[in-house]
């Protein structure tokens, strides 16, 4: 046995890199990518990507360089999920719902070497390289990703993303994977402090995640995808690579709007999506559209909060098939799914919903999935009540966090990853989550931590105390709910005041929608804050009423100082290598 050596005929990295040069080789004449009237066959997908891969490399980007991208789901993000890795570089898709000092973050403890925005992004990415250049920082490369369907002709440096693709040579030598452990992408769980938290995944990782999701979720030969779910979010959950494993068509929209959904499922016949449970909310507010049984089926994938039984009732009459899983960036997305029984639907409908909202069992990719007690880390009974702390391990487990040595150690336990979540597991071995030990708010599919919104309130002047828990929402599944004291009683706080201290310091994903006044914030002896009391207080308040506003976005090609196209900022291009 000792004497069969790994060869290059047996032995070949896992990369999900290599589900496009199979896609072209295999699925060469069907379409690819659809968005708007633009369409592309994956043998054009193939060249298109080998042709940014080599301009990449022009452009003086080396194995491991970072290249981060601000774009929504359009083809362009899609094509650099292949073409940056096929440079050797890591690519790194930032969170479109930021603000410019947490953009700014991101590049900064990235030290990306390239950064491409959509047009869309321009002003908010134009702020984050202002924040960058002003602190003395690197400031990267700069490549404007024009609407490929109606060009703008807004523009922010001299490099735009068509030119580089078609610029690049096709035929050019691309670096080849020695190693499955190098890192393919780098995503955040958080942009929004000075020290936010990079998590790394490898190509293995990112390979075997692809192929278990495309297995638990039984997605068969030509799916038709419909993006309503980020691809900056866990890299689209890994399905950017597994349209490519499938031959599948990935259908690209802007924006998650019920008209722009519905349409797209009509017009090409869309047979899956991903999504956060408040995309039900737009797709049952579709209005006629809404209201009409589906021609056939669409399948869908959700995590987050669990949708309730009322609203997955409604979703499923109209004809779609909701799968609920749970995971997290670290996981490389799901790592939890609730794999459905055929004896289960023999079960009335709210029965069926409460199973339904349970996260699952656990990937394929997954070694081991358990509750354990955190102090003992023994696995706690299957009763369904006993509480423990959600463990994970397996190859899909991230690498690490990015230049964060004791968070890796805090992360890690033995051959545990500690997710910080507290969960349950059911006699039939399905887990399901009671609590967030680490106070994540889950809105709208963003991941909002509390201790990052107290930060910002307890900055307030007139503010003495503060806590932040989640609140139920309508819409957006959960919102942040403040609780404070006023540090002068007489003068009192002004929630209105509070809230627009937080726009003016944060997101706007995680203001809170709701402020509340108390005398003291309730602690236990030990003086921990009593969150579970004020969870239950927030359940019973509505949210503050926020009036419309209306935003334009200003889609055409600005003229400062004679010249078509320059930004204002004319110093952040001066620092830049460019």
């Amino acid at each position: 046995m000792e004497q069969l050596p790994k060869r290059p005929a047996n032995y070949v990295p896992l990369s999900p890199v290599g589900f496009l040069p199979r896609a072209n080789a295999v699925y060469g004449d069907r379409t690819s990518v659809i968005y708007g009237r633009v369409r592309f066959t994956w043998s054009q997908t193939y060249a298109r990507c080998r042709r940014l891969a080599s301009s990449l490399l022009s452009l003086g980007v080396r194995n491991h360089d970072v290249v981060s991208v601000l774009a929504p789901n359009v083809p362009a993000m899609y094509e650099m999920h292949f073409a940056v890795p096929m440079a050797g570089a890591v690519l790194n898709t930032i969170n479109t719902r930021l603000d410019a000092r947490a953009v700014a973050g991101i590049l900064r403890h990235s030290e990306a070497k390239v950064f491409f925005v959509d047009y869309q992004y321009v002003r908010l990415a134009s702020d984050a390289l202002q924040i960058v250049a002003d602190e003395g920082r690197h400031v990267p490369l700069l490549a404007v990703i024009d609407d490929i369907d109606v060009p703008t002709g807004v523009r922010l440096g001299e490099l735009e993303y068509e030119g580089l693709v078609a610029r690049g040579d096709p035929a050019a030598e691309l670096p080849s994977l020695a190693d499955e452990w190098d890192a393919v992408t780098l995503n955040y769980t958080s942009g929004t402090t000075s020290a936010p938290k990079g998590v790394v995944y490898s190509h293995r990782g990112a390979y075997l995640s692809t192929m278990s999701l495309l297995m638990s979720w039984v997605v068969g030969d030509e799916p038709v995808y419909l993006w309503t779910l980020p691809m900056f979010h866990c890299n689209g959950w890994t399905f950017t690579w597994g349209m490519a494993a499938r031959g599948g068509v990935n259908v690209c929209i802007r924006d998650a709007r019920a008209a722009d959904i519905y349409r797209a499922i009509a017009r090409h016949g869309v047979t899956h999506l991903c999504c956060a449970p408040v995309v039900f909310n737009i797709l049952l507010e579709g209005g006629e559209a809404a209201a009409k049984q589906l021609a056939a089926p669409v399948h869908v994938l959700t995590g987050g909060a669990p949708p309730p039984a009322a609203l997955l009732e409604r979703v499923e009459r109209i004809g779609f098939r909701v799968t609920h899983a749970y995971g997290l960036t670290e996981a490389t997305g799901p790592a939890l799914a609730c794999e459905w029984r055929a004896q289960w639907d023999r079960l009335p409908l709210p029965e069926r919903a409460r199973l339904k909202s349970r996260q699952g069992v656990s990937v394929l990719s997954l070694a081991d999935a358990d509750v354990k007690d955190a102090k003992t880390m023994a696995s706690v009974p299957r009763d369904g009540k006993t509480v423990g702390e959600i463990v994970l391990r397996g190859s899909s487990i991230m690498k690490g966090y990015l230049n964060n040595p004791e968070a890796n150690s805090d992360a890690f336990k033995g051959e545990w990853f500690l997710t910080g979540d507290v969960g349950v597991v059911h006699a039939d071995g399905y887990i399901e989550i009671k609590d967030r030990s680490k106070d994540v708010i889950i809105s709208g599919g963003e991941n909002i931590c509390s201790k990052e919104v107290e930060e910002v309130l307890f900055q307030h002047p007139a503010v003495a105390d503060a806590a932040v828990v989640a609140m139920p929402h309508p819409h957006w599944g959960e919102t942040p709910c403040a609780f404070v004291v006023a540090r002068d009683k007489a003068a009192g706080v002004c929630e209105d005041d509070v809230v627009a201290f937080c726009r003016k310091h944060m997101a706007r994903f995680m203001v809170p929608k709701k402020v509340v006044v108390y005398d003291a914030i309730p602690r236990n002896g030990n003086g921990k804050v009593e969150k579970n009391l004020l969870r239950e207080a927030a359940k019973k308040l509505a949210p503050a009423a926020v009036p419309a506003q209306k935003t334009k976005v200003k889609t055409t090609t600005t003229t400062v100082g004679g010249r078509r196209g320059e930004h204002p900022v004319a110093h952040v291009m001066a620092v830049s290598r460019l």
